[in-house]
């Protein structure tokens, strides 16, 4: 089987990163991720690249053009599948066209409830009776693209912010790969 070269853009802890490498190892699992890319360089993300020596590349993403040096890096590392694992970054229009349905996201909430930041907050405060996360394709609006797989569990009364983000956490380790599994099984 011919694993499908992949990239994951990631801002922070990594660890659907980690997940998603110890998944790809597996010879049936269709991807190999080949490229980490980051918008922070202090993310511990970085040191799951450098223990499995998969190549990483930091991007500053206040300086111009840094988008080219985006594309440049993907096209170089033939990446056919782009997976955003807690990016907190927007990818550009130019990026979302150029790798058209071959980017997906994992968003820690039961879309199209709760789209962008401070998830969390926003199910407590709603009083919302469950939460998950959502797989989905990326196109050029937040949160919106195509959903792929979601994954949900019923909220207890003594849930807070911080057993909500383990209870979703736990979720995204089965959804992510449930989901590129059921994106390559249509090709």
């Amino acid at each position: 089987m011919v694993k499908s070269k992949t990239c994951v853009f990631i801002s922070g802890q990594g660890s659907n990163l980690k997940n998603l490498i110890y998944r790809s190892r597996d010879k049936s699992f269709p991807i190999k991720i080949s490229l980490v890319i980051s918008n922070n360089k202090n993310a511990n993300g970085i040191t799951y690249a450098k223990k499995f020596k998969i190549p990483y590349l930091f991007i500053n993403t206040k300086l111009k053009n840094y988008e080219n040096k985006i594309i440049q890096c993907l096209k170089k590392n033939k990446i056919s599948l782009i997976c955003l694992a807690g990016y907190m970054k927007i990818l550009s229009d130019r990026i979302v066209k150029i790798y058209n349905k071959k980017i997906i996201n994992i968003h820690p909430s039961l879309l199209p409830k709760f789209k962008g930041l401070n998830t969390f907050e926003k199910v407590l405060k709603n009083k919302e009776r469950k939460t998950g996360c959502t797989v989905h394709y990326v196109n050029s609006k937040l949160d919106d693209g195509n959903i792929i797989i979601k994954k949900a569990f019923y909220i207890s009364s003594k849930d807070n912010i911080s057993t909500l983000k383990q209870k979703t956490q736990k979720l995204e380790y089965k959804a992510y790969p449930e989901a590129i599994i059921k994106i390559f099984r249509r090709y």
